[in-house]
């Protein structure tokens, strides 16, 4: 088994609601660095981490100063130590769709993005597909996972059928819905 997860609006807040992404595509380099995580991303992810025996895998789609913005990120919050994804497991793509060929080269069997588009490309490439965040329909072919929380329970319940340090038995975390 084979994780990967989108960095921008899954691992990163999206910081102001009203647009997407603006601390990292319109603010400062300082504005991008102080954008939060996504809350609970850093109690959920390294379970995941131990879940999938260390293959997890970071794939965006960014041009370069937004590359950059990103590892930097990683740095300022201890990402790669906090969570226990390794420095080399980070792929980057300039255009969405190329997020699929990332996953078939590193045979990705459970991915998690907050857009429906970059999950339909994947359909018949990644076998587990997991739409983040609120979002406004019902995906087909994919399972809906509103916040860090609801990812904890279906990968380290329902789907891999584990109690993690994480601490989630079945049924127990908040805001699950499938």
């Amino acid at each position: 088994m084979r994780l990967g997860i989108d960095v921008g609006r899954v691992l990163i807040s999206p910081g102001d609601e009203s647009k997407p992404d603006t601390s990292f595509i319109g603010g400062s380099v300082e504005d991008a660095l102080d954008t939060p995580p996504y809350e609970g991303m850093f109690e959920v992810v390294p379970a995941l981490v131990e879940r999938f025996n260390g293959q997890v895998w970071i794939v965006s789609k960014c041009g370069r100063r937004v590359q950059e913005r990103t590892q930097q990120w990683f740095d300022r919050h201890r990402f790669f130590e906090r969570t226990g994804i390794e420095r080399g497991n980070v792929r980057f793509c300039l255009k969405r769709p190329e997020k699929a060929i990332h996953c078939r080269e590193l045979q990705i069997t459970h991915f998690i993005d907050d857009r429906m588009d970059v999950l339909e490309a994947m359909i018949g490439v990644v076998p587990n597909l997991y739409l983040f965040g609120p979002q406004a329909g019902q995906p087909r072919g994919m399972v809906h996972v509103p916040g860090w929380n609801a990812v904890a329970e279906e990968l380290l319940t329902r789907t891999l059928g584990h109690t993690s340090h994480y601490g989630y038995e079945e049924g127990e975390a908040a805001g699950g819905h499938r």
